[in-house]
Formats: C-alpha cells, structure tokens, sequence
C-alpha cells in the first residue's frame, strides 16, 4: 500500500470512530449536566440521543451531495461542522443553547458517517477492501470504549471538558482535503447524477433493500443489548459499576477482534455463511439473557452479539458498496446511516413497553424471535450475493431499416 494510501486510511479510520463516540463521551458526565442545569432525566437524555434523530434525517441529503460534488469537500466540512458544534458545550452554560448546538452536530456528524464510508469504498476494492472494513469495525467498536473513558477522565475537571475533544474533527477536515481519492469520485459528480436516482437503483438491485433492513435489525438489537443489559444484570445481583461496564466492554473486544480477522473470514466462508453465523450468534445471545441467571453465561451473550456485530457491520458496508454504481454511491450509502441511527433511536421506544407490559427476559425473548425470523428467512430465500456490475447498461441499437426505393 502506498504511503499516500496509508495516510488517508489512517486519516479516514479516526474519523470513523467519531460517529460512535458522538453521544457516549458524554455518558460519564450526563448526570452532572442535569444537575448543574436543572433538568429532567428524559431531557438531559436528549443531549446524547437529539443528535442521532438528525443523522437519521440527514443521512440521505449528505449522500446527494457527495454523489453531486465528490466526497472531499462534504467529509472535510462535515468534520468541521461535526468538531465546532460539539465543541460548542465548552462555552455554553443554557440547556436551550446545548440542544441547538447538538443539533447541528448531528448534521456534522451525518456527513462523517457517510462521507467516511464512501471514501474508503472508493479508495479499496476487493480483498484489501474487504480488510479495510474489517479495520474500520475494529477501530469504530475501540472508539466506543476508548473515547467515554477519555470523556469521563476529563470530565472529572468539568462538565464542559468533554466537549472540547469533539474539537478533533477541525484539524481532521482539514486533512481530508489533502486526502487522494479515486477517479470513482469523479463518476459520482454532474450530470450522471440525473440519469439515476435511489429509487430506480433500489428497483433494480433489491438486494440493497435487503441490506437496509439487516442493518435496521442490526442497530435495533445492539440498543436492545445497551439500553436493558444494566436492568437485567441488576436482577441478578451484578449492580457494581465496574462489574457491569465490563459486559459491554465484552461485546466491543469481540468486534475488534472480527475486525481483524473479517477479511480471511470473508475469502473462506462467502457472504451467506457469514450471515448465517451473525444471525445464529443473535439468537443464542438473546435467548441466553432470556432463559438464565448465570452470570457467566449471561457474560457470555454480549460476546455472542459482537461476534455477529463484527461479521455484519463490515459485509452490509461492502455490500452495498459494491451493489450500488459509483454514481449513486453515496446516496445508497447514507441510507445506512438513517437506518442505523433510526434503528437506535426506535430500539428503547420498541422495547420499553413490552419491558414494562411484561419482563426483561420477555423483551429478550422477542429480540431472539426477530433474529430467529430474519435467519429463516435468508434460509429459505434465494438471494445472490455476488454484485451486478457498477455500470449502467449500454443502450441497445437502433434497429437497421430497410431502404426503400
């Protein structure tokens, strides 16, 4: 790899985890910000959950443009965009001040996500792709673990430090306009844009469809795990902070450890076989929170859950990365960001209810039969995996006339 193309992967694998580390650096301190600002829990929640709401809204307008004026100018004002709005909470002290300056994050934020994930599909092709993704994973899943405790490191000092490290993303737009990019950028700009659009692209390659509604699935169990994992741990006993951290420190290391290996995993098992083992994984790691109160076998349910987490981020990602043509390619790929964030947003809204009608253990339960439903129905239903080519078909010949005298 040349040293040009390992300066912007580095570059545009920091800038991935930034998505993840969005709302949960300012988990350690969200208490303190209510207290200092007089709010109630459900608003403070907002400062950590207004911005994914905005990702999701946004997503698809971030893929217009960079389909419309290529991925460099959108990444690099996104990353800005992303690192003052968030940096913004070291000067703001009113609770109406903090919510519009998430806000505009979120639109900072939605640019990362997609604006990322385009350039790397655009900068790798094939098995160094496929590594690539599985890297991405692994840096996104440590991003979640690394940047909160630098958060709560820092937040000891006050409640403002923390959002100065979201500052990191000025110098980081600054770089990306340095960054190489291949000629795929240039396919994605003018007029090529108007000859195809995302719903004649979805009618004819409904795989990505398909791939929507398996990241859909994959966002809203994942919150299924967070959100309820502390009440359930708290049934059995396990109440210590520390004790309780290390279960999701479980399902992250496990990821990282995919994302390593992905690409090898990829070359000898093929897509299908890596979805049956994702989906397999999320059955047991739920019907394992619903049916025991062992500690380790509980344990081991966040590990079965990254396991399946670290096969799907990266195979959806390449997927539709490789199904879609490079024209549109950023409008397909935003598309996983609003169903990634929605998916987020709607887990504890779906689950919250059924937790209350009736248990926990039951939320799990369903959480094991919507795994159980999407791995019978890739079972039963004849899909293929290998992409049509990223081109648009020539237009056939006009037919010869006859001459007539």
């Amino acid at each position: 790899m040349a040293t040009h193309r390992k300066t912007a992967l580095v570059t545009l694998l920091l800038a991935s985890t930034l998505a993840v580390m969005a709302g949960a650096i300012l988990t350690p301190v969200l208490e303190v910000i209510r207290g200092d600002l007089g709010v109630t829990g459900t608003a403070a929640g907002l400062i950590i959950t207004a911005h994914g709401l905005v990702i999701a809204l946004s997503s698809p307008l971030w893929g217009w443009a960079i389909d419309r004026w290529g991925v460099r100018l959108p990444l690099a004002g996104g990353l800005a965009l992303y690192g003052l709005a968030g940096g913004a909470g070291v000067l703001t002290s009113s609770y109406p001040a903090l919510i519009a300056s998430r806000l505009l994050f979120g639109l900072g934020a939605a640019a990362v996500f997609t604006g990322t994930t385009v350039a790397l599909l655009n900068l790798f092709r094939g098995e160094e792709r496929d590594r690539v993704m599985g890297w991405r994973a692994t840096a996104t899943s440590l991003g979640g673990v690394l940047w909160p405790l630098l958060g709560g490191a820092v937040g000891g000092f006050s409640w403002h430090a923390p959002f100065a490290i979201y500052l990191v993303g000025v110098p980081l737009g600054f770089a990306v306009l340095g960054l190489p990019f291949t000629s795929n950028e240039e396919e994605g700009r003018g007029a090529r844009v108007a000859r195809g659009g995302t719903l004649r692209l979805w009618r004819r390659r409904p795989l990505l469809l398909g791939l929507y509604g398996m990241q859909l699935v994959t966002a809203v169990l994942m919150y299924a795990l967070i959100v309820f994992l502390p009440q359930r741990l708290s049934q059995i006993g396990i109440e210590a902070p520390l004790l309780v951290s290390l279960y999701n420190v479980t399902m992250s290391a496990v990821m990282s450890l995919v994302g390593l290996v992905y690409a090898t995993m990829r070359a000898h098992l093929g897509y299908e076989t890596l979805f049956r083992i994702t989906l397999t994984s999320w059955v047991a790691a739920f019907l394992l929170l619903a049916t025991t109160s062992h500690p380790l076998l509980i344990a081991a349910a966040p590990a079965l859950l990254g396991l399946g987490q670290g096969i799907a981020l990266p195979a959806i990602t390449s997927l539709v990365g490789d199904t879609a043509p490079p024209q549109l390619r950023g409008q397909a790929t935003s598309v996983l960001g609003t169903v990634t964030f929605a998916g987020q947003f709607a887990s504890p809204l779906l689950l919250g209810p059924l937790v209350r009608a009736t248990s926990i253990p039951a939320a799990y339960l369903a959480s094991a039969g919507v795994a159980g439903i999407v791995l019978v129905l890739l079972l039963v239903t004849r899909v293929s995996w290998d992409s049509p080519p990223n081109v648009e078909p020539a237009p056939s010949p006009e037919p010869v006339r006859p001459v007539t005298r």
